[in-house]
Formats: structure tokens, sequence, C-alpha cells
């Protein structure tokens, strides 16, 4: 027990340090070049990421097994571009596919 606690206290101060670290390191001068590249450019593409991944299981012998994550994938896509709220955009997204794949059986 007193080693999954040491275990769980190393992860958290690590966890803690990474996240505070860029406060730290740039809180008195503008970050590189590179940082504020990525910054500008990982969100988009981690979330293909994810969409590809969410799709890729998608099958297409009947439409109760391909519905619900097609039609949520694109209210999702909708309400972000309409709304631009990442919350809204993510339970309006599972909300209707959830009522799709109740109502559909799948």
């Amino acid at each position: 027990m007193t080693r999954l606690l040491a275990t769980v206290a190393v992860m958290t101060a690590l966890t803690f340090l990474t996240r505070a670290a860029p406060f730290v390191l740039f809180a008195r001068r503008e970050p590189p070049a590179l940082v504020a590249w990525l910054q500008s450019r990982l969100p988009p593409l981690v979330m293909c990421v994810l969409v590809a991944d969410a799709l890729k299981l998608v099958r297409f012998e009947a439409p109760a097994s391909w519905l619900p994550t097609l039609a949520g994938a694109a209210a999702a896509a909708a309400l972000h571009l309409v709304k631009r709220n990442a919350l809204l955009s993510i339970v309006g997204a599972t909300a209707l596919h959830m009522a799709l794949r109740a109502w559909l059986g799948a």
C-alpha cells in the first residue's frame, strides 16, 4: 500500500510540474516560434486523430450500425461551426448518437 501511495504521489507531482512548467518558463518572455506554431496546429490535429479513431470501426451493413455514428459526427461538426462551443458540440452530438442508437435498436 505504501508503494502504491508513493507511486501516486510521484505521478501527481510530475503531472503538476509538467502542467506548471510552461507558465514558469514563459512568464516573462514570449515562447519560442516552434512552441507558438505547435500551439496553433496541435488542437486540430488531435481532433482529426480522434475522429479518425472513432470512425474507423463504422460498418455499413445496416443503417442502425452507421447512422448514429455519422449523424453524431455531423452534429458535432455543425454545432461547433455554428456555436463555437466545444461542450455544446460534445453533449449535443452524444445525445443525438445515443438517441439514435436507442431508437434504431443498435
